[in-house]
């Protein structure tokens, strides 16, 4: 696969949105127009309100997709906004999202507004506080700029009533999970066919025991993520939302280092997408819940008093 660092010709959403902002070079704006009327920020958004009226184990199932095959953009943000930004849920408006504990902003430049999960409240930012608020950073993956949001931040309210930031923000969890998941599986598969299809002293490198211990432990990390995060889909608790992304953040940045060990030099180049995968993996794993959350959410639950558990009756 060649470079994915420009997606198509980019046509940046609303009016505010300048050409050459950060983020306008890495998504195709058609792209995203596609998505929306495909259905895919719709996805959880009830049917009664123009959505499809889904659940999270089908929305994941579609984030594992994007994150296979390197979509950018603020997928995960542009999701939770359905139904409280005019234009999210159909692809017509970018809308990022954050976590006040980890105030860092995806794709800045494209994005019309943010939701600003700050405890149990959900708030807003338009776009002219974004460009108040919002200062670059250099960030790791080059197809996901960054911007820092030091609060406090100068957010109001979405109209009408909005879902809880709880929740929205464990669905922002099991979201960038699965977007974990379908990379560390994007890994795996591009690592066997190199294995397979590389040859040295005239036998495949997959012949050789070193490769096939990698490949091996690659498919080990990839299988319990999948359980964990097509369990938490179904479960939907915050503490299987925080296990399943903390088992995808590892399975999905050590498969993209194992496979970068697989293709040796070729897979830092362009020409290749692996480095892009790890890139990409070190930056989801920055967001919602990091994997310190995720123990400490664990630990708390496994500490809980037997007397405090529901029982059967």
């Amino acid at each position: 696969m060649g470079a994915p660092v420009s997606l198509g010709t980019s046509v940046p959403l609303g009016a505010s949105v300048a050409p050459g902002a950060p983020g306008a070079e890495v998504v195709d704006a058609e792209c995203w127009r596609a998505l929306g009327r495909a259905g895919f920020f719709a996805v959880l958004l009830p049917e009664a309100s123009g959505g499809l009226g889904l659940g999270l184990p089908e929305a994941v199932l579609l984030f594992e997709e994007a994150g296979r095959a390197l979509l950018p953009g603020p997928l995960v943000g542009t999701a939770l906004a359905a139904g409280l930004v005019p234009g999210a849920a159909e692809g017509e408006a970018m809308v990022g999202a954050l976590d006040a504990r980890h105030p860092l902003l995806e794709y800045p430049g494209v994005c019309r507004a943010a939701l600003v999960l700050d405890g149990a409240t959900t708030r807003l930012l338009d776009t002219g506080e974004l460009a108040r608020c919002a200062t670059p950073l250099d960030s790791l993956d080059p197809l996901t700029p960054l911007a820092s949001l030091p609060g406090p931040l100068p957010a109001r309210h979405p109209p009408g009533r909005p879902p809880g930031a709880s929740r929205l923000r464990q669905e922002a969890t099991l979201l960038t999970a699965a977007l974990q998941l379908g990379s560390a599986a994007r890994s795996v598969e591009t690592a066997v066919a190199h294995a397979r299809g590389r040859t040295q002293f005239g036998r495949p490198i997959g012949a050789f025991q070193a490769v096939q211990h990698l490949c091996a432990g690659m498919l080990e990390r990839l299988e319990p993520a999948r359980c964990a995060v097509y369990a938490a889909a179904v479960t939907g608790t915050a503490e299987e939302s925080a296990a399943a992304k903390l088992l995808a953040d590892e399975a999905a940045i050590h498969n993209a280092r194992d496979c970068l060990q697989v293709h040796g030099g070729t897979g830092f180049t362009w020409e290749s997408e692996v480095h892009l995968h790890l890139k990409r993996a070190w930056v989801r794993a920055a967001q919602w819940t990091t994997a310190q959350e995720a123990e400490e959410l664990l630990a708390a639950e496994l500490l809980t008093p037997e007397t405090d558990w529901p029982r059967n009756s």
